[in-house]
């Protein structure tokens, strides 16, 4: 009874406060509430009434997530300009913005139709011609997006399956492993990316990227998992011979 009633009297101190979801330079979240009874805030939209604390969190991890990979391509467009110049652009940052100003990832051009993990792939594959940069980043993107069901908004009826997000973080494990160790007939690798412009000095700022994507996937994961009382099956595989994991 005593329980019950500190439940109640925690809700009643809740009641009128403004929820703040926070996502932290390193990828964690952060829950606050801000008492604010009279004033809603200028981006309130009613259909926030329909969301969850877990689904606005998933939404905050989904888009910080699709802002990383943005910044990730840009910084692969530099280091390897050839990419870039297969596709006719100039402008790495404006080449980014119009891959990523379609959320939905529809039109990889140049991949043949591959999608998520197959054109992952592609950017391994020595027989492929193409915008390598796209097919990695563009497939993360598209396989990021499906272990969201696609969507880019949740409300409490709809449901995420966190095996799908912890297998999600699992191919960008594979992908980074390839990414560093994955070489062409001549001994080079297929993308520049942690090595330095000397090959000398570490560029740690992608490993950096990628630990925070793959943490970020893991987080969700166990947030989902936790608030649907599921279990996440774990993967063990070796990465050098580890096989990508479907996204249904």
């Amino acid at each position: 009874m005593r329980n019950a009633l500190f439940i109640i009297l925690i809700g009643l101190s809740l009641f009128g406060c403004k929820r703040e979801v926070v996502v932290r330079d390193d990828g964690g979240v952060v829950l606050h509430y801000r008492k604010d009874p009279y004033k809603e805030p200028s981006g309130f939209a009613v259909r926030n009434l329909a969301k969850s604390d877990t689904d606005m969190v998933s939404e905050l991890h989904l888009n910080a997530t699709l802002s990383d990979l943005r910044t990730l391509m840009i910084k692969l467009y530099k280091r390897n300009p050839y990419e870039l110049y297969k596709t006719g652009a100039s402008d790495p940052e404006r080449r980014a913005a119009d891959i990523f100003n379609d959320y939905e990832f529809a039109e990889l051009v140049g991949l043949g139709g591959a999608r998520d993990i197959e054109a992952i792939q592609l950017a391994f594959d020595p027989e492929f011609i193409g915008d390598r940069v796209l097919a990695l980043v563009g497939g993360m993107a598209d396989m990021i997006m499906a272990s969201y069901n696609h969507q880019h908004e949740f409300y409490v009826i709809d449901s995420l399956d966190p095996q799908k997000l912890y297998d999600a973080a699992r191919n960008i494990e594979i992908a980074v492993w390839r990414l560093s160790n994955t070489y062409d007939e001549d001994g080079h690798l297929f993308l520049l990316s942690n090595s330095g412009i000397d090959d000398d000095v570490a560029n740690l700022s992608y490993e950096r990227l990628f630990g925070k994507l793959i943490g970020r996937q893991d987080m969700i994961a166990r947030i989902v998992a936790d608030k649907s009382d599921r279990t996440i099956k774990s993967v063990v595989q070796t990465l050098a011979s580890a096989l990508f994991i479907p996204i249904p």
